[in-house]
């Protein structure tokens, strides 16, 4: 029987919101991939090394790994239907190299210096305790082992435009969202892996497009089925959502373009290696 750390986010991730990631894998995957290339050149993956991805979802960014490398490259996550959809898609695109655990990477019993670096697109930020994850973590990987990870980063002027109505009503996270601020201040980010034992600690501001649908309308449908939507808007009167929808949608409209709603945000890019 596996062992759980963070109960609450194994709650939060197999119950309706870890769903609605897996059922709508495209559409995550569409709005992340403005990260994927910034977090492989970070990685620096080799023809042969082994990596680990951490927090690995649905597992696009797993399966971008698995392509860059002759090795083995193994996701974890703790939400049973995202790792029933990533074994899934990686079966069906015929990629060999990459496997699929379900687990709590916090406390996972990960061989030790079993891989060349540690990946994680956005999956390290839900950790009840960093440092014993990111020490965890650490020892899986070999000496001179290298971490690259990506996670929400500063407030970006874009995002606040598109989808500032809805501000004032987003008053709290969803049970999925907690934690996800526990990593975006870059002092704490150096602190918390200087303590996990990692050296030569980089945090990179970078910019990214996020892509939210096709056009407005669509991007719109979207974004008010995320949990931490759904859960703030629960209980709120049906013509102020309404007045809010509209507000969001025509704000879109300033970033519709060819490759649909793209809106400009913000990541931490980091860094670091395992001595």
């Amino acid at each position: 029987m596996q062992t759980i750390a963070n109960v609450r986010q194994a709650e939060a991730w197999n119950g309706p919101e870890g769903v609605h990631w897996a059922d709508n894998a495209d559409r995550y995957d569409a709005m992340a991939r403005g990260i994927n290339e910034p977090l492989l050149t970070a990685a620096g993956i080799g023809e042969r090394d082994r990596v680990l991805d951490v927090g690995c979802g649905n597992g696009h960014f797993t399966r971008l790994a698995a392509r860059r490398t002759a090795g083995q490259v193994l996701g974890v996550d703790i939400s049973a239907p995202m790792i029933a959809r990533a074994r899934t898609t990686a079966t069906g695109e015929g990629i060999t190299n990459a496997t699929f655990e379900e687990g709590d990477a916090q406390v996972y019993a990960f061989p030790t210096a079993a891989f060349d670096v540690a990946v994680s697109r956005g999956g390290v930020m839900f950790f009840d305790d960093p440092v014993a994850a990111f020490t965890n973590i650490g020892r899986a990987l070999r000496p001179g082992g290298r971490l690259a990870f990506a996670g929400p980063g500063d407030a970006a002027p874009e995002h606040a435009r598109a989808f500032g109505a809805l501000a004032p009503l987003m008053r709290r996270p969803s049970p999925a969202a907690r934690g996800m601020g526990s990593l975006t201040d870059p002092a704490r980010i150096e602190a918390v892996l200087t303590a996990a034992g990692f050296a030569d600690v980089s945090v990179a501001r970078v910019e990214v497009p996020c892509v939210w649908g096709r056009d407005a309308d669509d991007a719109v449908s979207f974004y008010f089925s995320l949990g931490p939507v759904t859960v703030n808007l629960a209980g709120v009167d049906e013509a102020t959502v309404t007045k809010v929808r509209d507000e969001v949608r025509s704000a879109l409209r300033e970033f519709e373009g060819p490759t649909g709603v793209s809106v400009l945000g913000t990541i931490w890019l980091v860094t670091a290696v395992h001595p």
